[in-house]
């Protein structure tokens, strides 16, 4: 009998996984909160499981004795070094298709949120002596969603779903994606450009939809964020290395940009002391434009549902010898 196990996030029993390797491995889970948690814990796992409060560096992976497979339960896979488990034959995969509308769905709602000025009103009037300040003063400049503009930089699954999303909200769109192939953005009925400095200074909200990859971290830096409108948002449900959060913080205090709507963050939990998080703690007058939440965007009962069933499906592919649907390291094996 094999072992797989789950290293964070769920706790037993876990009767989704358990079904899906019935008679072919048992589940432990370890519940662990920080990568130096699983050291010790996984030299004879033979599958795994992980989500996105650890870390599988090389120096963990150095003590798999016979591991085949490991599946990351999301779409990104940044938190598992994937030549290093090649190179030991370890195949890594992650789940592409699931949350798509979930995290579409926060986009576009962080991007309400911030545009039309709902977090600004709130805190302006919880802060408020009266309920006096009732009036449109409390948001500021509004503009209309129907003549505005959004930047999508990434549009594979999630990026797609939310220009479809924006689309319905008479917004005009824009995409940069390098990878996808001439004509797709005929295929959703939206504008293709090739100048990531062009979608920036023509966007009045900007939604990152990439993984992190060497390419894309710190994709958003000052020089960029410099690059987009005084009255522009920004919107990140992706990774949070994409975005540079101290220049993040720096711009919206400087007024360089004028909000962003933060779901991913480079640390999860973040540090106290890290300079978007204590600016959204501010209690300052005017109150900043700034949302955050904590890594939910993905979330809902059917997205966890799906998510469970099919990277518990991948492993059991896997130890049975079958090839996996979505293989991500094939390159290094």
């Amino acid at each position: 009998m094999h072992r797989v196990v789950i290293t964070d996030c769920l706790a037993p029993p876990v009767q989704i996984e358990d079904k899906a390797l019935a008679g072919i491995a048992r589940v432990d889970c370890l519940m662990a909160k920080s990568t130096e948690a699983l050291r010790g814990q996984l030299d004879d796992a033979d599958g795994i499981i992980l989500y996105h409060e650890v870390t599988l560096t090389n120096e963990v992976l150095s003590e798999l004795k016979q591991c085949q497979v490991i599946v990351r339960g999301g779409v990104g896979y940044d938190n598992v070094d994937v030549r290093a488990a090649g190179e030991r034959g370890i195949k890594v995969c992650n789940v592409p298709d699931y949350g798509v509308d979930e995290v579409a769905d926060h986009a576009i709602g962080m991007l309400l949120a911030c545009m039309r000025g709902f977090v600004i009103a709130d805190r302006r009037l919880r802060a408020a002596e009266t309920l006096k300040p009732w009036d449109r003063h409390d948001v500021g400049p509004v503009v209309r969603l129907a003549n505005s503009t959004l930047g999508i930089i990434g549009c594979g699954r999630i990026g797609s779903a939310t220009a479809l999303r924006a689309k319905a909200l008479k917004m005009r769109v824009l995409i940069h994606d390098p990878y996808i192939r001439p004509g797709y953005e005929k295929v959703l009925g939206v504008e293709r450009v090739d100048c990531l400095e062009t979608l920036l200074a023509e966007s009045d909200a900007v939604s990152l939809h990439t993984p992190l990859t060497e390419e894309t971290r710190h994709l958003m830096d000052a020089e960029r964020l410099r690059q987009m409108k005084s009255t522009a948002c920004l919107i990140n449900t992706a990774r949070g290395a994409v975005v540079d959060t101290e220049a993040l913080a720096e711009a919206l205090r400087a007024g360089i940009i004028a909000g962003a709507g933060i779901d991913v963050l480079p640390q999860e939990p973040p540090a106290s002391e890290d300079a978007l998080i204590r600016l959204w703690q501010a209690n300052e007058m005017p109150p900043v434009n700034l949302l955050i939440t904590p890594h939910t965007a993905y979330y809902s009962d059917a997205g966890l549902l799906e998510i469970r069933e099919k990277s518990s499906a991948e492993v059991a592919r896997v130890l049975r010898g079958e090839a996996p649907l979505n293989l991500v390291n094939a390159e290094w094996l």
